[in-house]
C-alpha cells in the first residue's frame, strides 16, 4: 500500500503541472453580472446582464488584462426542433472561445431530448423562446479541485443544454445541475468554477458549480460536479463580479437549491468542520484564501463597492472592505426602482465621478505651454497592460488591481429583460453589444426573431472585415481610445442618439407586435425579426461611419 502511495503522489503532481500548462494558455472571463429582480426594476422585468470581458493567461489581472483568442462573439439563432428517438448529441471542450478557424474538440456525448427549443448561441448562450436568459461569469474555486479529464461538461455547455431544454429557471437550474454531477463539470476558463445568472418571467437565480478533483471518473459512482443556487429576492439586486456570492446555505429553504455533495467535499478535504457549530459558507469554503482570485481581492471587490454605494449610499461602503460586507443582495435605498438603462449605465461605468476614475489618475496631468497643468488628450478610462507599465501606475497602493466594469478587452455582453405580461417572443428583449460596452451601443434584439444579420454572425479575430459587425465596433473602441479625451465627443454624438431612439421606438414596437401576435404569432415574428435586424444593421452602419470619421481625424498625421 506505502508503495503504490509513492508511485501515485508524483503521477497526481504531474498531472496537476501538465494540466496547469494547458490552462495557462487559454483565456479566461473576467466578466461581471447584475441581476434584478421583478419588483425593484421599473417596468416589473426580471433583469440580467453579461459582460464577457476577456483576461489573459497572467495569474492575475492587472489594469489592462491581456486577452486569448476571443471569445465567440457570433450571434446565432439555432432553431428548435424534434429529434428521432435514440439521438445523441455532441459535447465539446473549450467551445466559448471558437471562431471560423477553429476545429472543436469532441469530449463525450448525451441523449438528445424529442424536442430542442429555439436560443440564441454565442461564447456563452444566453436567451430561448421562452425568454429563460442567462448571464456567466467564472468564479474562482480551489487549486485542489481541479478538474479530472473525464469530466466534459463546461459551463457554456450547460447553459447550451438548459437553453435547448428548460422552460423556466429553476428547470434550467436543476438540469444544469443534474448534467454537471452526471458528466463532469470541466472549467473552460483555466482551473475557475463557475457562476450563471438564470432568469425567467417570474424568478432569478444565482447557480454555482464547481469541479471535484483530478481523480473522479464516471465509473466511481459519485457526483462529478458540486454546485448550489440561490434565489434573488424580487426587491432586490445582486452583482456577481467573478466571486462566489451565494454564502451560507439555508437547506430546507425552497430560495436554495444544491447538489447532496455541496458541503462534503469541503468536510474531506478539511475546508470545513461540521463540529465547529458555524454554518457552511460556500463561498468561504471554495475560494482560495490567498491570491488574485481570493475573496478579498480588490479588482472583484470594487465592483460591488461601486453599484452597493449607488444603490444604497447611506451604508457608507468602505472601497476595501472585505467581501463578507457585501450581503449575497441589496434594496435599493429611498424605493428606486432600476430600469434596463440604469445597468447599461452600470456597464459602461469606469468608476466615473469616484477617485477611482481611470481617467483621472495624477500622471494623465501634464504642464502646457502656459504652465497650467491640464489632462492629456491621451489620457482614458481602458488602460493596457504596457500602458498601467509606462505610467508607474502599478506602484501605487492597490492601483495595479483596479479593473473596472467597462473594459476595452470585452468581446460582447448584453442586458435582458423578460416580462410576464406580454408573450414570450416579445416580451423577452435582450440588448447586446459587440465590443466594449463603454464605447459600444445596445442593440434590441427580440427573443421571437428567427434569423439575424449575417455581419452578426461573421467574426475572425485575426482577419480584419468589413463584412463583420464586430469590427466596426472594435475599430471605433481602438480609435477612440487613440485620442480619448477629444475623441470621445465624437463617439458620444453617435452613440446616445441611437442609444435614445431604440429606446423611444420600444413602447410602440411592442405594443404592435403584440397586438399582431393576438391575430398571427407568425406575423409577430416576422415584425420582430424585420425590427431587430433593421436595429442591428442600423447600429452597424453608423459606427462604420463613425471609424471612418475617427480613422481621418485622428491619424497620427495630424498631429
Amino acid at each position: 500500500m506505502r508503495s503504490r502511495k509513492i508511485v501515485l503522489i508524483p503521477m497526481v503532481i504531474l498531472i496537476m503541472v501538465m494540466l496547469f500548462v494547458s490552462f495557462s494558455l487559454s483565456t479566461f472571463a473576467q466578466c461581471t453580472d447584475i441581476v434584478v429582480g421583478k419588483k425593484v426594476s421599473e417596468d416589473g422585468s426580471v433583469i440580467t446582464s453579461h459582460t464577457c470581458d476577456e483576461g489573459g493567461p497572467a495569474m492575475g489581472p492587472g489594469l489592462g488584462g491581456g486577452s486569448g483568442v476571443g471569445y465567440d462573439a457570433r450571434i446565432q439563432v439555432i432553431l428548435g426542433q424534434d429529434w428521432p428517438d435514440g439521438t445523441m448529441v455532441p459535447v465539446y471542450r473549450q467551445a466559448c472561445e471558437v471562431g471560423p478557424q477553429t476545429q472543436l474538440e469532441k469530449v463525450g456525448e448525451i441523449p438528445q431530448v424529442k424536442h430542442t427549443y429555439t436560443y440564441f448561441h454565442v461564447a456563452y448562450p444566453f436567451l430561448n423562446e421562452y425568454q429563460v436568459a442567462i448571464g456567466e461569469t467564472t468564479i474562482a474555486q480551489r487549486e485542489e479541485l481541479m478538474a479530472s479529464d473525464k469530466a466534459i461538461m463546461t459551463i457554456e455547455q450547460l447553459e447550451k443544454f438548459a437553453l435547448q431544454r428548460c422552460k423556466t429557471a429553476r428547470e434550467a437550474v436543476q438540469l444544469m445541475g443534474e448534467l454537471g454531477e452526471k458528466y463532469g463539470f470541466h472549467p473552460s476558463c483555466w482551473t475557475m468554477g463557475e457562476c450563471a445568472t438564470v432568469t425567467d418571467p417570474n424568478e432569478a437565480w444565482v447557480f454555482e458549480i464547481y469541479s471535484v478533483g483530478l481523480l473522479w471518473t464516471p465509473e466511481s459512482g459519485t457526483p462529478g460536479a458540486m454546485w448550489a443556487a440561490r434565489r434573488v429576492p424580487d426587491d432586490e439586486v445582486c452583482v456577481i463580479p467573478n466571486i462566489s456570492r451565494i454564502g451560507v446555505i439555508e437547506e430546507g429553504n425552497p430560495d436554495f437549491m444544491y447538489s447532496s455533495n455541496y458541503k462534503q467535499v469541503a468536510i474531506d478535504n478539511g475546508w470545513y468542520d461540521p463540529k465547529s457549530g458555524e454554518p457552511f459558507n460556500i463561498t468561504l469554503a471554495y475560494t482560495p484564501e490567498t491570491g488574485f482570485w481570493s475573496a478579498d481581492s480588490i479588482w472583484v471587490r470594487n465592483r460591488l463597492w461601486y453599484i452597493y454605494q449607488d444603490l444604497c449610499p447611506s451604508e457608507n461602503w468602505d472601497h476595501y472592505a472585505p467581501l463578507s460586507r457585501y450581503p449575497f443582495s441589496v434594496k435599493p435605498e429611498g424605493g428606486r426602482k432600476l430600469s434596463v438603462k440604469d445597468v447599461i449605465n452600470y456597464q459602461k461605468t469606469t468608476f466615473n465621478g469616484t477617485n477611482w476614475s481611470l481617467d483621472n489618475f495624477d500622471e494623465w496631468y501634464i504642464t502646457n505651454e502656459k504652465g497650467e497643468k491640464v489632462k492629456s488628450p491621451l489620457a482614458t478610462p481602458w488602460i493596457t497592460d504596457d500602458l498601467a507599465a509606462l505610467l508607474k501606475l502599478g506602484n501605487k497602493q492597490g492601483i495595479e488591481a483596479e479593473r473596472p466594469i467597462s473594459r476595452y478587452n470585452c468581446s460582447y455582453g448584453f442586458v435582458s429583460q423578460v416580462r410576464d405580461w406580454l408573450p414570450d417572443p416579445v416580451g423577452g428583449c435582450l440588448w447586446f453589444f459587440n465590443d466594449n460596452p463603454g464605447t459600444s451601443v445596445h442593440i434590441p434584439v427580440y427573443c421571437g426573431v428567427t434569423e439575424l444579420p449575417v455581419s452578426y454572425r461573421t467574426n475572425d479575430r485575426y482577419d480584419y472585415s468589413r463584412d463583420s459587425a464586430w469590427w466596426a465596433f472594435a475599430t471605433v473602441d481602438q480609435f477612440v481610445n487613440f485620442r480619448y479625451q477629444e475623441a470621445v465627443n465624437d463617439l458620444k454624438a453617435v452613440q446616445e442618439p441611437l442609444q435614445e431612439e431604440f429606446f423611444a421606438l420600444q413602447p410602440a414596437i411592442e405594443k404592435t407586435a403584440a397586438m399582431l401576435y393576438e391575430k398571427d404569432p407568425e406575423l409577430a415574428v416576422k415584425f420582430l425579426t424585420n425590427y431587430t435586424n433593421s436595429c442591428m444593421k442600423k447600429a452597424e452602419e453608423a459606427y462604420w461611419n463613425l471609424a471612418d470619421l475617427l480613422i481621418e481625424k485622428y491619424n497620427n498625421n495630424q498631429y
